[in-house]
């Protein structure tokens, strides 16, 4: 048992007795996480130990102060609360934290009780669990949109109905045009106007147009960053590339996600040229699976150029209106509309970025991914780009064979390599 897995039995055990003492240290493990990432060490570059600090802030923050949070979806524009001074709280990150810990399987085991499916996605069962065994007190309030997962659709409302939390939804049409931007951009209006209800402190144009300048300068400064992972690669463990997620989805529009990207940026711009196999990756990262951290760990057997969860809403956009640009993101969103759109942008990325194989992870629970797995391989290949299907679960990973992904896993890189000569 490792340091990490005794944390996480000390948490359970203090949970059930105590969730408020749990949750005291839940934090704590946050605040580990910001000190471990002020060492300097040779196998992280600095960006990513900046990562990992800002992203165990944000989630301490949010785990302390549910007055001053709002649970969200990871695909809603958060410009509006970084501007408001509300930290989000995604399910995904608390979940993933959760896991880290090994302390998972005690808040699904809550769910069990509670009598919820276990078809449900693992990351939202993760959640539901800390909430009902109190560890995790409910948000002051609640964001989420149709986007992309079907699970939002049935999460987000059982926990609105259960816990009575006011709640915001926004609806992103199926078509992706200047219509459904503006129609989205309206919704966002009132999204702020909402926040601004909730919050008692009104957020100014400029203050919510500031943040959203912002969160442009980041997205251009990732979409630089790609011009270098062809060949460049930044060092890190396999979650490194999460911090990326977080910094362009729940921290977009503040200075540490805008900060993260330029430092990565000018990182990858300094790295050595590294010669690992390269990864496209669409979906979750299973970072906690030993055959996952034995083959992408530290970019030394392969490494990931880029992540779909990222570059899905990443643009270099130049509208004024900070509604629309906002909007924009979420209609254009790569997960949007026809299955067509996610594969011609992850073949035109897998261009840009030379990369030499793609690998989808097949979450359970996510049922788009699971019935698209067919025609990815079948475009992808057709495409020049070999495929590899990976069937698991992102947030219990007691529910993945490892063994057998770690053996297919293998097989793919080696196959990659064999193809270089």
């Amino acid at each position: 048992m490792d340091q990490a897995e005794k944390f996480g039995q000390i948490i359970v055990d203090t949970a059930r007795k105590n969730p408020k003492k749990a949750r005291k240290l839940l934090s704590m493990g946050c605040t580990i996480n910001e000190l471990m990432s002020l060492m300097p060490t040779s196998k992280v570059s600095p960006c990513h130990r900046y990562g990992s600090r800002i992203v165990s802030h944000s989630l301490k923050q949010a785990i302390i102060h549910p007055d001053k949070s709002a649970m969200v979806s990871i695909f809603i524009p958060c410009e509006p609360l970084a501007a408001a001074g509300i930290t989000p709280l995604s399910v995904e990150a608390f979940s993933g934290f959760s896991s880290g810990i090994h302390a998972e399987q005690y808040f699904l085991n809550k769910t069990k009780e509670d009598g919820e499916p276990e078809t449900l996605c693992s990351f939202h069962r993760v959640f539901h669990g800390a909430m009902s065994a109190e560890v995790l007190p409910p948000p002051k309030m609640l964001l989420y949109t149709n986007l992309a997962c079907d699970a939002n659709m049935i999460s987000f409302p059982y926990v609105i109905e259960k816990y009575k939390i006011p709640s915001f939804f926004i609806e992103v049409p199926y078509e992706r045009n200047h219509e459904a931007v503006r129609y989205v951009a309206e919704q966002l209006k009132e999204m702020v106007a909402f926040i601004s209800d909730i919050t008692g402190a009104k957020i100014s144009e400029d203050e919510l147009r500031e943040s959203v300048e912002r969160g442009k300068r980041t997205s251009r400064y990732y979409l630089e960053r790609l011009k270098y992972v062809g060949e460049h690669a930044l060092k890190g463990p396999v979650e490194s590339e999460l911090y990326a997620v977080y910094s362009g989805h729940i921290m977009m529009g503040t200075k540490e996600a805008e900060i993260y990207n330029r430092k990565t940026l000018n990182d990858i711009k300094k790295a050595a040229n590294n010669d690992a196999v390269r990864l496209l990756w669409l979906h979750m990262i299973p970072f906690l699976q030993p055959s996952i951290c034995q083959n992408l760990g530290y970019s030394t057997k392969a490494r990931i150029t880029a992540v779909d969860l990222v570059y899905d809403s990443m643009f270099d956009l130049d509208l004024a209106d900070p509604y629309e640009a906002m909007a924009y993101r979420m209609v254009y969103s790569v997960y949007n509309g026809n299955i067509d759109w996610r594969i011609e942008r992850a073949i035109e990325l897998a261009k840009q970025t030379n990369t030499e194989g793609i690998v989808v992870f097949a979450h359970w629970g996510c049922k788009s991914t699971f019935g698209a797995s067919g025609l990815y391989t079948k475009r992808f290949e057709e495409a020049g780009f070999p495929t590899l299907i990976l069937n698991g679960d992102g947030g219990d990973p007691s529910n993945c064979a490892d063994g057998q992904m770690a053996t297919r896993m293998g097989a793919f890189i080696e196959m990659l390599e064999e193809q270089r000569h």
